[in-house]
């Protein structure tokens, strides 16, 4: 496997339907343009069950259903990008602290649960692929640290968390074998589309260890072990890279960091969005997480930080960190685009606000600014 330089853009359509605009070096550019002239590769895409409440009314935070994400799917593959589908199996977020189940699936036990994820999963492999989508990897479940469609899957009932994740392998095989066939291409264990298992809290060694020696005991084979790691929430760059190395050889997977960002700022961007500040979520980083961080929100900093980021996990142990998606580089503030609305916070039962909470994280600046790290990302090279 190459090394793989991927930014997560499920947001796409809706930063574009927001008025959203992007600028390299004073021009106007497309984002899947400035993507391509910067080495990116791989295109993550979250895809949630139904994310619209009883009433029609929509989650936001880029409404990643079957429908928007196909479109996002078809449009990065038409720009010559590969494309991550990361199936989080929840009507919106799933994440350590929310895995909720989607509402057609709320009433259902583990063995329909199972089926459900199975057939959900085949469905829409099918349609991604009969659509032309160059589906490269594929995540089962998202940041699976304490599980997934609870309570039946939550730590530490690994039978169950097995059972589901396992249900999603399958069905990414047998869509895969199945594609092929249709153009009489035999799909040996070379050529079948990887797939990915992603937990948070990428410093965290302890979590890894306990968590995938659960899972290989009781589970179908994949290839890839994702972590999460925001150096302001998940330990130092030291701890990374000494918890890469050690799953790398106790495993013997690929690692690929499926998401990372950097803050270059702490500027707010209020009145970029035009939301009253009991309307906004403001900073997802506040100022006593940033006192942890080993270098400083600046767009020196963030440079910095990637550079360092980018030589660890290229130098892990068998060659096996395989590469990085930097989450949501384009989520500039625009009004419009947050990560939640009152219909999904009623969904997963938290008290808001909505807003954006990410814009210091991207690469680009609050006006659309291409940053500095973006050269960075163009010219570094995998050793």
């Amino acid at each position: 496997m190459k090394f793989v330089k991927g930014m997560d853009l499920s947001t796409l359509l809706e930063l574009e339907k927001c008025g959203a605009k992007y600028y390299d070096e004073g021009e106007e550019m497309d984002i899947l343009d400035i993507m391509k002239k910067y080495d990116v590769d791989t295109i993550r895409i979250r895809l949630w069950n139904d994310p619209w409440s009883e009433n029609g009314e929509s989650y936001g935070a880029g409404e990643n259903d079957l429908k928007t994400s196909l479109a996002i799917a078809k449009k990065v593959t038409e720009a010559g990008f590969g494309v991550l589908l990361n199936f989080h199996y929840s009507d919106f977020w799933a994440d350590p602290g929310k895995q909720f189940k989607p509402k057609a699936w709320a009433s259902y036990g583990v063995a329909e649960l199972e089926q459900a994820v199975y057939d959900y999963t085949l469905a829409t492999m099918h349609t991604f692929l009969d659509e032309g989508v160059n589906i490269t990897m594929v995540q089962v479940g998202n940041e699976l640290s304490n599980g997934l469609l609870w309570p039946e899957g939550k730590v530490p009932n690994y039978d169950n968390i097995a059972k589901f994740v396992n249900a999603g392998i399958r069905a990414v095989r047998t869509a895969d074998e199945e594609g092929r066939s249709e153009d009489a291409v035999h799909c040996d264990e070379a050529d079948r589309i990887p797939i990915m298992i992603h937990l948070d809290n990428g410093g965290n060694n302890a979590l890894y260890r306990e968590w995938f020696d659960n899972f290989t005991k009781r589970g179908e084979e994949f290839e890839i072990i994702g972590l999460s790691y925001y150096p302001f929430w998940h330990g130092s760059l030291q701890m990374l890279e000494d918890n890469m190395n050690d799953i790398a050889e106790r495993y013997g997977k690929e690692l690929i960091v499926a998401e990372v960002s950097m803050g270059y700022t702490m500027e707010d961007y209020k009145d970029y969005e035009q939301l009253s500040d009991e309307e906004r979520k403001g900073y997802a980083t506040r100022p006593a997480l940033v006192e942890k961080i080993e270098y400083p929100m600046t767009k020196q900093g963030q440079y910095d930080f990637m550079q360092d980021f980018l030589y660890r996990i290229s130098h892990i142990k068998g060659n096996k960190g395989r590469g990085f998606f930097y989450w949501e580089p384009a989520w500039i503030p625009v009004k419009g685009s947050g990560w939640a609305t009152p219909a999904s916070l009623k969904y997963i039962e938290d008290p808001g606000p909505c807003g954006n909470e990410w814009a210091n994280q991207a690469l680009f600046d609050y006006d659309g600014n291409a940053l500095p790290t973006w050269k960075l990302i163009r010219d570094f090279k995998a050793e």
